[in-house]
């Protein structure tokens, strides 16, 4: 299978610069980072591509029992580094993907050195002395409300996840990423996402990581955000002044500015 083709692969910025792999959530797809890379490629080699599923993907590698578990998302990132034989790659994952990053960074440690995780959360549900955001109720009638009307569902929720009531235009660009999604596939990767408990792998995290939260989000409070860093050993925190779960739209600057930040010194 032609990698490249399948996962809709476009490498950009400097030829010989450190590589950056940018890496999309849920109902997304690589158009989410347009605003931060006139930034990363002055300086680094940004590589994007698009989940099956999602974007300019191939629509027939779709398989559902591989997209049912997050493993299925990150064997797609080692082969995508693999295909393009990348080495000492920064993986910049946003929301459900910085623990596809997590993931990937297990199964390829040779490839990947760095992780950036993006509004990240392990569990989305509360578990005891855990915060997730949600009650296992309010995950389950998220997920009926979406499997019945998919659309109506990404109207009502996108500007909701995008926050920044002020500037409508950022809620109406998710609600279109997420109108253009696959309602069949988009159903299987919410399920993987919302469902997913990968707690015990930030444990297994070595490599230098940063973790970027908003200081208002309702995807991953910022409950999250410390458990994630108190998780990771080593980890760096940056709480960055922007509301929402997608800075890098809302913040783009901000955004940049942390991530270039943590890689003069990672």
């Amino acid at each position: 299978m032609d990698i490249r083709r399948r996962n809709n692969v476009t490498v950009t910025g400097r030829v010989d610069g450190p590589v950056l792999l940018l890496a999309h959530g849920f109902g997304c797809d690589q158009n989410m980072w347009r605003l931060v890379l006139p930034a990363l490629t002055e300086s680094y080699r940004v590589v994007l591509f698009d989940y099956v599923g999602s974007g300019g993907a191939d629509p027939s590698a779709w398989d559902e029992p591989r997209y049912s578990s997050l493993e299925g998302y990150a064997q797609d990132v080692v082969e995508v580094v693999e295909e393009l034989d990348l080495r000492d790659v920064t993986f910049v994952g946003h929301s459900v993907s910085a623990m596809v990053g997590v993931l990937a960074a297990a199964k390829a440690p040779q490839r990947l050195s760095r992780l950036v995780m993006v509004a990240p959360s392990p569990c989305y549900i509360d578990d005891e002395n855990y915060r997730g955001g949600f009650s296992a109720e309010d995950i389950d009638e998220l997920l009926e409300s979406l499997e019945s009307n998919y659309l109506g569902w990404s109207a009502a929720m996108a500007p909701v996840i995008m926050g920044n009531d002020d500037r409508p235009e950022l809620g109406q660009e998710l609600t279109a990423s997420f109108c253009a999604t696959d309602p069949d596939m988009a159903r299987v990767f919410a399920r993987t996402t919302f469902l997913s408990d990968t707690r015990e792998d930030l444990k297994t995290v070595t490599v230098p990581t940063l973790i970027l939260e908003c200081r208002q989000d309702v995807i991953a409070p910022r409950e999250v955000g410390a458990y994630v860093h108190d998780a990771i050993a080593g980890s760096r925190l940056v709480t960055l002044e922007a509301t929402g779960h997608c800075p890098q739209l809302s913040a783009p600057q901000a955004t940049v500015g942390a991530i270039t930040d943590f890689l003069r010194v990672a």
